[in-house]
């Protein structure tokens, strides 16, 4: 009983540090991210789990998990949005990644300051939720001691870190922003039908049009996450810098193309500040 209640307590704590959190923005900019991630939470698809609505007690660790999820994605957005120069794009949510911490390319160690090379305050000033079970027979005993890890996520927060960018001026997303998985098999991705990459790009371009609108800026530079992400992209009239995905060997790749998009990154905002011009 005495942990039960110390673990409410902490779950408390917790929500409380957030409610102040928050608190410390301007009070349009929480409602226009709230209504944002309120708008996903809306979404219901086939072969789809939403994080910020769905639940599934065979994996998540309580009743409350998708706000939770929401949570995050709010504190996550809060400082980046209408800062952000830079939008990293990947092509769906992973069940490793941001099935669980709610964040585009982001697995739950290091929201937990789990991870190996990657700081929770890189991701956010107060605490993050976990919301994976650390109770399921249904994952991994290392999951359930430490939460979710995704190779894929690790190498493109190890480039943010590696070139001394600051992570707030870099917003993590996905095209299609639900983790799309094969049938029965809730544990397992799969590629967006065409369908789903159509309905993601909207989010997309809306999530885009609220950082200009807070304050960003209408030039961001967009990377894509491999071919497919920058592909579906260019379908509605975005060509961004397609990197090489870090899967299947691309991690060495994706640093070495991350880099060169850093160097094309700093021309442009030295060009927008009236400070230099492009290096081709």
């Amino acid at each position: 009983m005495s942990g039960l209640f110390s673990a409410e307590v902490l779950l408390e704590a917790q929500q409380v540090t957030y409610e102040k959190y928050i608190a410390q923005f301007e009070a349009h900019k929480v409602q226009l991210i709230t209504e944002f991630v309120d708008e996903l939470g809306l979404y219901e698809g086939v072969n789809v789990y939403n994080p910020w609505s769905d639940v599934d007690l065979n994996y998540d660790n309580s009743l409350e998990a998708s706000r939770w999820r929401r949570q995050n994605f709010i504190t996550y957005a809060l400082p980046r949005l209408g800062r952000a120069n830079t939008f990293v794009v990947a092509e769906a949510v992973g069940y490793q990644g941001g099935r669980y911490s709610g964040i585009a390319i982001t697995c739950e160690r290091m929201l937990l300051g789990l991870h190996s090379t990657v700081d929770a305050n890189q991701l956010a000033e107060i605490p993050l939720w976990r919301t994976s079970s650390q109770m399921s027979e249904h994952i991994k005993s290392i999951q359930r001691e430490k939460g979710f890890n995704e190779p894929t996520d690790t190498v493109v927060w190890n480039a943010i870190i590696e070139n001394g960018i600051n992570p707030y001026d870099i917003f993590l997303w996905n095209i299609f922003p639900f983790h799309p998985y094969k049938s029965g098999e809730p544990m397992t991705n799969r590629t967006p039908t065409d369908e789903e990459q159509q309905l993601g790009w909207e989010y997309t371009k809306k999530l885009l049009d609220l950082n200009a609108i807070l304050g960003g800026g209408d030039r961001p530079l967009i990377l894509a996450v491999g071919q497919k992400s920058a592909d579906t992209m260019g379908k509605f009239g975005i060509i961004p810098l397609a990197l090489r995905h870090p899967a299947n060997g691309g991690a060495n790749k994706y640093r070495e193309g991350f880099k060169e998009a850093m160097n094309i990154r700093q021309n442009l905002l030295l060009e927008q500040h009236g400070l230099g011009e492009i290096i081709n």
